[in-house]
């Protein structure tokens, strides 16, 4: 179950970055950038030349060649993906996705997380939510009802052996996710588990069973596929250097003592697992692909009727002598969700880094340099993260590496997550 589900709505339409420049006095000036710009050809099109303008108008260059655009694009996605970790969303090309041969997308699950994903599988191109499985009929009936879908199964083998899905959300607690993931895989559904994992070896062995029956694996982190994230990876070397720091925060209030996430039997990491696999994932996505963990310190604080881990906090050093500090939790009164990438360059921040707020304007991040210069950049999108994420994955499963990049990302996530949360537990002995 994820907090920024709620966060979904309309974005905004168009992809023409803009650059609101100003420095932190009275005179303001504005820079925009000119082109329109799709996931395959962001790598591209940031190193057009910028154009200043005052108020924030557009000019009226014309768009790049969409054949040139592509294959300069697709190229360039591939060097960054070499270069950072993670999946690089849309790698493919956005612009090929209505070729794509649409998936039927089958539902484990009909809590809240899977209530917010049906209008993003519905909104999405290349996806038809074609099923649904409960624990009971009556659940899985009215799920069906609510978003007109054919199929409705009070068991999630049965939805899994029925052939007109293609591939499975599984959105479960986590103490039954590996079950259904592996079982998913042995009837040949491409598989999308929602975050966190039991832990690595258990990723790692629904990775393993989804390889060997030659289908694709994608872990439900929804910012990763967002025009911003590709961006911003394509302008670290230039607006920041080496990032030797990536700090992160992710908090928010959790009041309901029932939730699933404050039960350690369902969701063993608490705090941690849900809300600090993003601060992970952060590393994940900006720090270089190649470090590795040379050490590890966290903390965690326990509360709730089951004493699950409601806060944590630590750092991790890596062997390049980057570090990337993180801070996440249930208890705060009011949603935090920042980010700050830093270098001798400048510094890239944003205070809303899992997803636009609010959604009826353009994502945008802060560039800082010196002490007084900072610009606003935005990059507008047409769908939601989240609706962007199914149609990545119709374009992943026609292609191994992609699929090979989003499996290594998941384990990386995992690895670190599984890294904090032992240190925190250690910890957590030596002060009790």
């Amino acid at each position: 179950m994820s907090f920024i589900g709620a966060l979904y709505g309309q974005s905004t339409a168009g992809y023409r970055p803009n650059i609101r420049s100003r420095q932190l006095c009275p005179n303001r000036a504005a820079i925009q950038f000119s082109v329109p710009v799709t996931y395959a050809c962001l790598v591209f099109l940031f190193q057009e030349p910028q154009h200043e303008h005052s108020h924030g108008q557009h000019d009226g260059t014309s768009a790049i060649d969409a054949d040139r655009r592509r294959l300069i694009g697709a190229a360039g996605a591939g060097a960054l993906a070499a270069t950072f970790g993670g999946i690089l969303a849309g790698a493919s090309g956005r612009s090929e996705a209505k070729a794509l041969k649409p998936l039927r997308w089958g539902v484990v699950g009909t809590g809240g997380i899977a209530n917010r994903m049906a209008p993003m599988i519905q909104q999405a191109a290349n996806a038809e939510l074609a099923a649904v499985s409960s624990r009971k009929m009556e659940t899985a009936r009215e799920y069906a009802d609510r978003y007109g879908i054919a199929h409705a199964f009070d068991s999630w083998g049965e939805m899994l052996a029925f052939d007109g899905v293609d591939a499975v959300y599984v959105a479960t607690p986590t103490s039954v996710k590996e079950e259904i993931c592996v079982a998913a895989a042995r009837h040949g559904k491409h598989v999308l588990g929602d975050k966190p994992f039991a832990n690595l070896p258990s990723l790692q062995r629904i990775t393993a069973v989804c390889s060997d029956n030659a289908v694709g694996f994608m872990d439900a982190t929804h910012f990763v596929h967002s025009p911003r994230t590709a961006h911003i990876k394509s302008q670290i070397a230039e607006q920041v250097g080496w990032p030797w720091s990536v700090a992160s925060a992710f908090q928010f209030g959790l009041s309901d003592p029932d939730n699933i996430r404050l039960n350690p039997a369902l969701e063993p990491y608490g705090a941690i697992g849900d809300a600090g696999w993003y601060n992970m994932r952060a590393a994940v996505e900006y720090l270089p692909a190649e470090v590795k963990i040379e050490s590890v310190y966290a903390v965690m604080r326990r509360g709730g009727p089951h004493q699950a881990a409601v806060s944590g906090s630590g750092i991790i050093a890596l062997d390049d002598g980057s570090t990337t500090t993180w801070n996440c939790g249930f208890e705060s009164g009011a949603g935090m969700m920042d980010l700050r990438i830093s270098g001798a360059r400048g510094v890239i921040k944003l205070d809303d880094f899992l997803t636009q707020r609010p959604t009826d304007r353009p994502a945008d991040y802060e560039y800082r340099q010196g002490w007084n210069d900072s610009r606003f950049i935005e990059v507008p999108f047409e769908k939601p993260e989240a609706a962007l994420m199914f149609e990545d994955f119709a374009a992943m499963v026609t292609d191994p590496a992609w699929i090979a990049r989003s499996m290594r990302a998941s384990e990386r996530t995992q690895q670190w997550l599984d890294a904090i949360w032992e240190s925190a537990l250690e910890n957590e002995r030596r002060s009790g």
